[in-house]
């Protein structure tokens, strides 16, 4: 307090009046307590994703992955119709024959996969071990009197009329189970080294990987041991390891399995080498029948339903084959299109993966990706001659019910793991 020379009047001096504002004005709300929250980057908006970032926007992504599945279903729907109708037709069926039965199992899996898209995410953790074992008892019932043999491929079980195959509720299994047995193998590598911590999803693996290739089916083993890798890769498994024991897999593989047998060294030396005059009318029959297809597609194709390769030509037109159907009735940008779907499902997996904060959905995602897009171009492969004829369905598109179901089942799985993401559950909540 200080008196004015003019008045005598007691009046507070600035630097007091200065000094009460700065304590009032940089007094800070402390850390940590309830109802204040801590200081931190703003959550991002849709406002972040603007031109060509959108495809980063992980609503984008779940709403991509979404279209994506339904348009490859419906067009496998339109394409599953004009490859198989006229063998139905000579067979003495309606040609509506196969697009209705495969109508049938797509409404089942769409149905089933809508149900997975709600489920918990914790359910899914602790009926993984179970789905597993199912999946083991279909497969061993393979080697029963309830098992048959499709096309050389005795992975079946037939029930009357109705056939169904086993290895495709492996795979979703494998995508399930092995990201929870990883987890816990993860948190024992400290203690016990390694090899013995995981022991246990290495026997799950192994065990699937076996089952399935004493069914004769080296194209479905070859998708179980991609899941593997994926999974073992994500779950902390030592790379020097995964790499020795592949090494040893794959020659015990070629030695055993396909040096074993005349028919897969014929397909693989037909997809290498040049056909000869009797090949033309054998081993290569179905490769170059799927190349002739292609050719005569060109770039906008023949037209709807005017291929000529369908007619008694190519085997399995509607089935390991229809993309040579779709390159010719759809020509090279049709074909394209169909690429264009699975690179969109294949990048919106891996994407909300990314910014995934939950570990197990993360591998779930990823699994699954790996599952859809190496089947999907390994069957490309396939009919472009690159790989040799494996007997390989193209996911979502070739006729069979057991790999569409299944195939549908799994994007419901996913999508349930993609809303795990805080952002695609707000928006699926305000949509």
């Amino acid at each position: 307090m200080v008196r004015s020379k003019s008045d005598g009047k007691p009046r507070r001096t600035q630097s007091g009046l200065s000094r009460r504002k700065l304590s009032t004005d940089t007094v800070r709300k402390p850390r940590g307590v309830k109802g204040v929250p801590d200081a931190g980057p703003a959550p991002a908006t849709n406002q972040d994703y603007t031109g060509w970032r959108n495809i980063l926007n992980p609503v984008w992504c779940y709403n991509g992955f979404i279209t994506a599945v339904g348009a490859l279903t419906v067009f496998g729907l339109l394409m599953v119709f004009s490859s198989s109708s006229v063998d139905m037709v000579a067979d003495g069926e309606s040609p509506w024959s196969q697009v209705a039965s495969q109508a049938l199992y797509g409404v089942l899996g769409v149905v089933v996969g809508v149900i997975a898209m709600h489920l918990p995410l914790m359910l899914y953790k602790r009926a993984s071990f179970a789905f597993l074992a199912f999946g083991f008892m279909l497969q061993a019932l393979t080697f029963t009197p309830l098992g048959i043999s499709v096309n050389g491929n005795s992975g079946w079980i037939g029930f009357g009329s109705i056939s169904f195959q086993p290895a495709e509720v492996l795979k979703l299994a494998l995508c399930l189970w092995l990201p929870v047995a990883l987890e816990s193998s993860q948190k024992r590598a400290k203690d016990s080294g390694p090899l013995k911590s995981y022991a246990v999803p290495a026997a799950g693996f192994a065990m699937a990987f076996l089952l399935v290739m004493a069914g004769k089916d080296l194209g479905t083993a070859m998708i179980i041991v991609l899941i593997g890798v994926v999974a073992f890769l994500l779950g902390g498994f030592p790379l020097r390891w995964l790499l020795s024991i592949g090494v040893v897999g794959a020659v015990g593989i070629v030695g055993f399995f396909v040096l074993g047998n005349q028919n897969r060294i014929s397909r693989i030396l037909a997809a290498y080498k040049p056909c000869t005059a009797s090949d033309v009318q054998g081993v290569c029959y179905q490769s170059i029948h799927g190349l002739y297809a292609m050719a005569s597609g060109g770039l906008t194709g023949v037209g709807l339903g005017n291929s000529r390769e369908k007619w008694n030509y190519l085997p399995e037109a509607h089935n390991d084959f229809i993309f040579a159907v779709i390159g010719e009735e759809l020509g090279f940008i049709g074909a394209c299109m169909v690429i264009l779907a699975f690179v969109v499902m294949g990048w919106c997996l891996l994407r909300v993966a990314w910014l995934s904060r939950d570990g197990y959905a993360r591998m779930v995602m990823v699994g699954i990706a790996a599952w859809i897009v190496s089947q999907a171009l390994i069957n490309i492969c396939v009919v472009l001659g690159i790989l040799p004829v494996m007997g390989l369905p193209l996911p979502f598109v070739s006729a069979g019910g057991t790999a569409l179901i299944m195939c549908l089942i799994s994007a419901g799985v996913a999508a349930r793991m993609m809303r795990s993401l805080p952002e695609i559950r707000g928006a699926v909540a305000q949509a």
